[in-house]
């Protein structure tokens, strides 16, 4: 007669998977992560150079803010992508994250750029915008692709088994 509540001895060797909505830092970590590298392969270029020069913007200060605005966005994303995974159009985790990111991407151009950069005194505030976006663009996606790849690949882990996840060898 078997107990309800106590798993067999075949189960016992089977670790459950960590439960997705317990599992948002991690993708969050890994999404800030690939914003900052982003944002100091991007921050290399002359264009960034004359972009920083253009809005004097000092070289440290901005890579210790593009580390927190990158945990702050990935911690966003991460959290939205594991919480209500249902709840956002895609086929899977990474066009769902991918789409948080361009959702994103919109917001903050919308929300922050856009208003800062016609208010300050630079000459040609429109040039220096889509400069603005396009950076944005890359560090986004880039946070955007790894928390889905990260979260998709923390879901659906393989196993030993003939290439099957372990969701499919529990069944």
């Amino acid at each position: 007669m078997d107990v309800i509540g106590v798993p067999s001895p075949g189960e016992q060797r089977l670790k459950p998977a960590r439960r997705m909505k317990d599992g948002w830092p991690a993708p969050a970590l890994a999404g800030a992560a690939a914003f900052w590298i982003a944002n100091l392969a991007i921050s290399a270029t002359p264009v960034a150079a004359d972009y920083r020069s253009a809005l004097t913007i000092s070289y440290v200060p901005m890579l210790v803010e593009s580390a927190a605005g990158g945990l702050v966005l990935g911690s966003v994303v991460a959290f939205l992508l594991v919480r209500f995974p249902a709840k956002i159009p895609g086929s899977d985790l990474l066009s769902k994250a991918l789409l948080l990111g361009v959702v994103a991407i919109v917001l903050l151009t919308v929300g922050l750029e856009l208003p800062s950069k016609l208010s300050s005194d630079v000459d040609d505030p429109a040039h220096w915008l889509l400069v603005a976006t396009v950076f944005n663009v890359i560090r986004i996606l880039a946070l955007a692709a790894t928390i889905g790849w990260v979260t998709g690949a923390g879901g659906q882990r393989r196993s030993r088994h003939h290439g099957r996840t372990t969701r499919e060898t529990r069944k």
